[in-house]
């Protein structure tokens, strides 16, 4: 079953470059393995990352088989207003998980 851990700043000042983390548990299969039989593992990974803030995207990622397993993703933003991030990640067989995090500007 997956599961998100977001690290997102609970306060910040405005203009205040902020760095936010996101991991995803997820097995992450490639699709180029074999089982013992010879059949092709299927592949099952995330295709994509989406984070908006306030509604306004402000990050995206497209992710491929080299991905590892559970994907850490950082980046950084600057914090404007108060207000919710939210994130989104898709990816093969209907897999979708969504989260959000909320920060206080000053």
């Amino acid at each position: 079953m997956a599961s998100a851990l977001i690290n997102v700043p609970k306060k910040a000042k405005r203009g205040d470059v902020i760095e936010i983390k996101t991991l995803m548990s997820h097995i992450m299969e490639t699709g180029y393995r074999h089982t013992a039989a010879g059949q092709v593992v299927p592949r099952d990974i995330i295709t994509s990352f989406t984070c908006r803030y306030n509604g306004e995207e402000i990050f995206r990622a497209d992710l491929f088989p080299a991905i590892a397993a559970n994907p850490f993703i950082t980046f950084f933003t600057i914090a404007t207003e108060s207000g919710k991030f939210d994130f989104e990640w898709i990816g093969d067989n209907g897999f979708s998980e969504k989260a959000s995090a909320t920060i206080s500007v000053e």
